[in-house]
């Protein structure tokens, strides 16, 4: 019996890029070999700027190798790309939906362009309705959807036509957990009922959990690949978990953590608590000085524990960047209320996109808006830092009414969006120049503005390098010291974490942490759930409607947490995302019956 071709199989790969004005060039993939076998679910994880996009353009025959070898499907890729592009789907980071056609619309588009003939579109569209839940909306315009919509709709013209392997780049990137979970179960349904390949690259490492085989990437060259299970073996016997001392945040006992490289590899709030990767060689004394005495407990290693085992191995000096301590900027701050929402209503016609939030936020807190994609979390987070005008109720920030006066508050606020929004052909320091113009700051006071938050994220020697041209950890150091350039008293944070490496967020988080305990309030929405962990109370909105408030500890309880259960916030946010979709179709239900 014959064995099918590998759906991919790479020998020797090299990929560089010449960058403008950069001495040396970068080395995108770097002498990488690797065979993916047919029929298969199969991940390409690793760091910014590790080669996975690259790897998957090869693969698309978008772009050719330098110098090795790559077949795709049997097929030489670079003597033939067309007959791979025949044999392939690919869905790219940022899939070009038409957003002012029809969900049918942009389907027939993507069939037209592949040449699907109507018998066949008949029987795919069914299929794809039935599995994307999108056949009540046909005749919504593509731009009208929610985030986690747009991404099912591009899943679903990318499969138009039957592939036989399919290359996802990053396909969750900014989509909610119950979204998230949807699209998984499509993905799967393929690969078990039609027996498709399929090669994603993803920043989530429990998706690469769920695939058979798992490659790691890091600068350009694999550091490891195999089953989940042996990248997971790099941390069996070193993964714990502690409780912090009474009056201790979790993320503060984090912080210590990993302050501390000679002895941690690696930690991370998880259910109130702390999970870390102590070094095989640490000095037992010295950890338990770390934990304060906390005791902890062993539990089982993750394949997030692995990767970050890998990566630390690979970091220079086995460290992060560096973060130095913020000097508190007041003292109890603790009870001083610096944002107020009451009662905030804002409608878009006869749509209401937030219906009657209330809550307030106190400084130097890490405060998290949570919620499925077009929940209103986005609305509300608009309102909050002066971009959209409420249509009604109170809204008070850095006591100004931001209902009357949006411009005086916004002087007094730091704002880093979800996309890059600083200028791409500016470098680093005109960026930084520019902006802290914007913001009032002149002469000596700029310039030493400037040298503090170059320092402060890691950016010196990247000065004179173009913004556009950075990679994305590097742009999000970037968008982060522009907003804090004028020492903002509240930092207003949209995702800014989405498609980050476990990494880079580890380095992130690291920063908010020192923001918050210098006096600084920050306001977050994310769609990675382990980073409610971070905050010190948050939100959960669906349908414009406030579902739960509180600490990460009161949300898990209202999910229906034991005290002594360890429930994560991804499961708790989808059990309360879950009950309350049912609570609010029941009545329609009962009333049909």
């Amino acid at each position: 019996m014959d064995h099918p071709a590998p759906a991919l199989a790479g020998r020797g790969l090299h990929k560089r890029f010449q960058v403008k004005a950069a001495m040396d060039v970068v080395r995108a993939l770097d002498d990488v070999s690797l065979e993916v076998p047919s029929g298969t679910l199969t991940a390409l994880v690793g760091p910014d700027g590790a080669g996975k996009t690259t790897l998957l353009r090869l693969a698309a025959g978008l772009m050719r190798a330098d110098e090795g070898s790559l077949t795709v499907l049997g097929i030489d890729v670079a003597k033939d790309p067309q007959s791979v592009q025949d044999r392939i789907s690919y869905m790219p980071q940022r899939f070009g939906l038409y957003e002012d056609l029809s969900v049918q619309e942009n389907l027939d588009l993507y069939a037209d362009l592949h040449g699907v003939g109507k018998a066949e579109r008949r029987e795919r569209y069914a299929r794809l309705m039935e599995m994307t839940d999108l056949g009540r909306f046909t005749s919504r315009p593509a731009g009208k959807l929610s985030g986690g919509m747009k991404q099912k709709l591009g899943l679903a013209c990318t499969l138009v036509r039957s592939p036989a392997l399919l290359l996802l780049d990053e396909p969750t990137v900014g989509v909610d957990p119950l979204s998230r979970r949807e699209l998984w179960e499509i993905v799967q349904q393929l690969v078990d009922d039609e027996h498709l390949s399929v090669i994603v690259s993803t920043a989530y490492l429990d998706e690469a959990e769920r695939c058979a085989q798992v490659f790691v990437l890091h600068d350009g060259k694999l550091i490891a690949q195999g089953a989940p299970a042996g990248i997971r073996d790099n941390a069996t016997n070193l993964c714990f978990v502690t409780t912090p001392p009474k009056g201790t945040a979790p993320r503060t006992l984090q912080a210590r953590l990993l302050d501390a490289p000679e002895a941690i590899i690696d930690a991370v709030p998880q259910g109130g608590e702390v999970r870390f990767i102590r070094r095989p060689d640490a000095d037992a004394a010295a950890v338990t000085a770390l934990l304060d005495g906390a005791p902890s407990e062993p539990v089982s290693a993750r394949l997030e524990d692995g990767f970050m085992v890998l990566l630390r191995a690979k970091q220079s000096s086995a460290k992060a960047a560096a973060v130095p301590s913020e000097a508190s900027a007041s003292g109890d701050n603790s009870d001083e209320v610096v944002i107020e929402v009451k009662d905030l209503v804002r409608k878009f016609g006869d749509f209401t996109a937030v219906a009657s939030t209330s809550f307030d936020v106190r400084r130097g807190e890490i405060f998290g808006l949570l919620g499925p994609n077009g929940a209103g979390k986005t609305t509300t987070f608009r309102m909050l830092c002066g971009l959209l005008p409420a249509s009604s109720g109170f809204l008070q920030v850095a006591g100004v009414n931001l209902r009357t006066a949006r411009a005086q508050a916004r002087a007094r606020i730091g704002y880093v969006s979800q996309k890059f929004a600083l200028y791409g052909n500016l470098s680093v320091s005109e960026n930084l120049q520019f902006f802290g113009g914007a913001y009032g700051l002149r002469g000596q006071r700029l310039r030493d503005r400037m040298q503090t938050v170059l320092q402060q994220f890691d950016l010196l020697g990247q000065e004179n390098a173009t913004s556009g041209q950075l990679p994305g950890g590097f742009k999000q150091r970037l968008a982060m010291a522009t907003g804090l350039l004028h020492e903002p008293e509240i930092l207003f944070l949209d995702e800014p974490t989405s498609g980050t490496d476990p990494l880079a967020r580890r380095e992130f988080w690291r920063r908010i942490t020192a923001l918050a305990a210098a006096g600084v309030t920050v306001i977050i929405t994310t769609h990675f759930m382990e980073e409610a962990e971070y905050c010190d109370r948050i939100v959960i909105q669906d349908a414009g409607k406030l579902l739960a408030i509180g600490t990460p500890q009161q949300v898990r309880v209202q999910a229906g947490s034991a005290p002594d259960s360890r429930l994560s916030m991804e499961e708790a946010f989808i059990d309360i995302v879950t009950q309350a979709r049912d609570a609010a179709h029941a009545p329609a239900t009962e009333a049909a019956a």
